[in-house]
């Protein structure tokens, strides 16, 4: 990414972020500013820390969810429920051009720090509230997690098989867009406050986002009447498309988004004739003999080994990939030329 700044300062180089937030979409918006440079300090009780630290998988005590969440940031502890703690806190958001915060709706208000107080002290501070369900409607109070939100959106209710139950992510799926959300939203309110001279408050319901993710299924319910069915690893929008085992026992997936790739992969995989089908040239018709096209592209790579396929589709300019996990991620040669995966030097972990 080009910046037209310093590289080695980030192109948020003079932003200051106040991020009094916790578990997850809160911390990783900040973190996605920290890792453009913005100067993050992150506000923690100073009893009861952030969640993360003790979330999930740790190395000799070190909590790796927190050394994801908590890079580039500095940290402070301050009661806001206390009257040093809001003194402090209302001299740090004077300094600040962003604070974002995940308390329930009411809290901040209840403390005396609401956007009134904050916004007086600081007119042209962002506030951005990152919370399960918004700051308005019947559900505005209720404990909000991004599991409820995959629950409400429509994700689990098209996610897994078409004969097994709805199926969750084994990840902050939602919280992770929702964080990508709020920091576009902090930056759409910083560029407005250049115009206005004046900051806004950003509103962020975690179940939204994930919502606006998931493609046209509310125009669809609303013109068709219909709902997504579950389809496991198939497409009702184009075949074949599904994940295909090979000789020796890897995984690869197969996409055929566009009509000249699923003809590409017919060929290769030995059926052109059913390219002739009258069904074949449409991807919605594909999807609905699916049995078909997976029977014919599965048995050939059943008896080829991972690298052979995808060297045959990458000869036959068809699009497959590995399905990797973390160990083939970092060893990849094409994450490496992006340089997605950065190596640092860190106090408690040394190299990684």
């Amino acid at each position: 990414m080009s910046t037209g700044t310093d590289p080695a300062r980030g192109a948020l180089h003079g932003l200051r972020v106040v991020d009094a937030s916790t578990l997850f979409a809160g911390p990783m918006a900040a973190m996605h500013l920290g890792d453009m440079g913005a100067d993050v300090i992150k506000v923690e009780h100073p009893t009861r820390p952030d969640p993360s630290r003790g979330h999930g998988v740790a190395k000799d005590g070190v909590n790796l969810w927190w050394k994801t969440l908590g890079r580039n940031k500095r940290t402070v502890t301050i009661n806001l429920n206390s009257d040093g703690g809001r003194d402090a806190f209302l001299r740090l958001a004077a300094t600040a051009d962003v604070v974002i915060e995940n308390f329930r709706p009411g809290t901040l208000e209840r403390w005396g720090l609401g956007p009134d107080v904050l916004h007086d002290r600081n007119p042209r501070l962002v506030l951005a509230r990152v919370t399960g369900f918004g700051q308005f409607g019947p559900m505005r109070s209720r404990p909000g997690f991004g599991t409820l939100a995959e629950a409400m959106s429509g994700f689990a209710a098209t996610t897994g098989e078409p004969d097994g139950p709805p199926t969750l992510p084994p990840f902050g799926l939602a919280d992770g867009i929702a964080s990508l959300a709020t920091a576009y939203a902090v930056m759409v309110a910083l560029h407005a406050r250049e115009a206005s001279g004046r900051g806004q408050v950003v509103d962020t319901a975690i179940i939204e986002p994930i919502l606006a993710m998931l493609g046209p299924q509310i125009t669809r319910w609303d013109q068709l009447h219909t709902v997504q069915p579950r389809t496991g690893n198939r497409s009702v929008n184009n075949a074949p498309r599904n994940t295909y085992r090979t000789a020796d026992g890897r995984w690869v997936a197969v996409s055929t988004s566009a009509q000249s790739i699923a003809e590409r992969v017919m060929r290769l995989v030995g059926r052109p004739e059913l390219i002739d089908e009258p069904w074949f040239a449409r991807g919605a018709d594909r999807a609905r003999h699916a049995d078909i096209l997976d029977d014919a592209v599965g048995s050939w790579i059943r008896q080829r080994s991972r690298d052979e396929v995808i060297a045959a589709f990458e000869e036959a300019q068809a699009a497959v990939a590995p399905i990797y996990n973390a160990d083939d991620i970092v060893a990849d040669p094409q994450f490496r030329a992006l340089g997605t995966i950065h190596e640092i030097d860190d106090e408690e972990l040394g190299r990684c």
